[in-house]
């Protein structure tokens, strides 16, 4: 009985262990699928934070993308703003308007004094002339009350490349274009291009404007080589300036070649059987050095200048002894300019300009009809200087001496000297007041020992001026 009991017993233990061991695997079976029900969760709980997270950062982008994009419009709108602001007072031009004007007492009548000359180099210094069918008066032309001109400036930037400048000249007489150009100024290494109708820099005065000279006329050796105007001319310019401690630039010309003193190239004549034919343009090249230096407080500026070109001189409709002039021109020209600095205003300058001019061609001579009469060969060897002494006591009064001489005349026809006079001189002297920078009375006294009249004999011209210069609107400075 006892030891069925005991078998008994062993069986139900082992039973009793199977019942755990099932139970303990299902348990386990359980908390498996709970295991995994709860990694699924989490998994789905961490694609929902992302997803959540995703969509605050895509929330967060666009925001600031939108917050960046409406910045961005905003500095766009300022910057176009502003930028409208900047290029509208860029484009408006720098405006001014200059007058000239003068009384003129001379000792000659007008009528006499348009006739007179400077023998063997030019004709028509005073008074009204014509020359190519256009009629032209020089400054204080004529006794009396002289409107020399009105002359309209206008200055700007173009563009980060260029400027533009535009000079014209109202008269009794019409409107011209004295200067119109652009300037480059994007182009480094010292270099700048010009290009248009402007004042060459041959020499010093050449390029500077009538109101900008120390006398109210120009020196008689540059209004006799190269007329009232200079040289200015339609055609391109380039310069060069040295990265050097003193001043060096260099330059060089292209021109059209249009002078009516010394240049030309257009055909004189019936074009099917012309007086003097003419030559191709552009025709005229110039080229020049200039350098500068201080000496404590006085600055010395040099310079050498050089002019190639044709000549075409018409003067068949002059009345007394009508001809045209065909040659090849040389201009050769030295500069020296002096100026010390005694304060802010007051200064005393020394300028000094020599130009010589070698001429080689044929002068034909006509008659009443325009029909060739003769034709010799004509050479000119002429030369000439000027030489001024301007003495600014303080910003108001200024004073000033000028030395004007052509001391070299040779002219020779078919190798025969002409003989004509060299001692060809003129002497003036000026005070000037200026009631501020943009008004300005000077006061000159001439006496011309240069002129000859119609019957070769010398005419010594005496010429009070008083001229009155005024100014208004924005001006550029003027070169030293």
């Amino acid at each position: 009985m006892k030891k069925l009991i005991c078998l008994s017993l062993v069986a139900s233990s082992f039973l009793l262990a199977d019942t755990d061991l099932e139970q303990l695997k299902a348990q386990m079976d359980k908390q498996q699928l709970m295991i995994e029900k709860l990694l699924k969760k989490i998994q789905k709980l961490e694609q929902a934070d992302a997803s959540n997270e995703q969509n605050y950062i895509q929330k967060l982008d666009i925001k600031t993308a939108h917050n960046h994009q409406e910045n961005a419009v905003q500095k766009k709108q300022a910057s176009e703003t502003k930028n409208a602001t900047f290029m509208q007072s860029q484009y408006m031009p720098d405006i001014s308007l200059i007058m000239d004007t003068s009384y003129v007492s001379r000792s000659k009548k007008d009528d006499e004094a348009a006739h007179l000359e400077v023998p063997g180099v030019a004709h028509g210094l005073l008074g009204s002339h014509s020359h190519d069918g256009d009629s032209h008066s020089t400054y204080n032309a004529s006794n009396g009350f002289n409107l020399n001109y009105a002359e309209l400036v206008l200055s700007s930037a173009v563009d980060p490349f260029f400027t533009m400048d535009g000079i014209f000249h109202f008269s009794e007489h019409g409107v011209e274009i004295e200067e119109l150009f652009f300037t480059s100024t994007a182009l480094g290494y010292g270099t700048r291009v010009k290009g248009g109708k402007f004042n060459s820099n041959f020499g010093y005065l050449n390029e500077q404007h009538h109101h900008a000279w120390d006398f109210a006329d120009m020196p008689l050796v540059y209004e006799s080589f190269l007329g009232m105007h200079g040289l200015n001319e339609k055609g391109l310019q380039l310069q060069w300036t040295a990265p050097t401690k003193n001043y060096l630039m260099l330059g060089a010309e292209v021109l059209q070649g249009e002078n009516e003193q010394m240049f030309g190239n257009a055909t004189i004549g019936d074009a099917q059987d012309p007086i003097a034919k003419g030559s191709r343009a552009p025709s005229l090249f110039v080229a020049y050095a200039k350098t500068s230096f201080d000496i404590e407080d006085t600055t010395v500026l040099g310079g050498l200048s050089y002019a190639n070109g044709t000549s075409r001189i018409d003067h068949s409709d002059d009345e007394d002894g009508p001809h045209v002039f065909s040659a090849d021109s040389v201009l050769y020209g030295a500069d020296l300019t002096i100026k010390h600095y005694f304060d802010s205003y007051s200064f005393l300058t020394w300028q000094s300009e020599w130009l010589m001019r070698d001429m080689d061609g044929v002068q034909y001579n006509l008659d009443g009809t325009g029909a060739v009469v003769s034709s010799p060969n004509l050479t000119k060897e002429q030369a000439g200087l000027y030489t001024q002494l301007i003495y600014a006591i303080d910003k108001n009064w200024k004073i000033g001496a000028r030395y004007d001489t052509i001391y070299k005349n040779d002219v020779a026809a078919n190798g025969i000297d002409l003989n004509k006079p060299t001692d060809l001189n003129k002497y003036s002297t000026m005070i000037e007041y200026r009631t501020s920078e943009f008004a300005k009375f000077r006061l000159q006294y001439n006496r011309n020992e240069a002129l000859y009249n119609e019957d070769g004999m010398r005419e010594k011209i005496d010429t009070i001026i008083l001229q009155a210069n005024f100014s208004i609107g924005a001006h550029g400075a003027h070169s030293f």
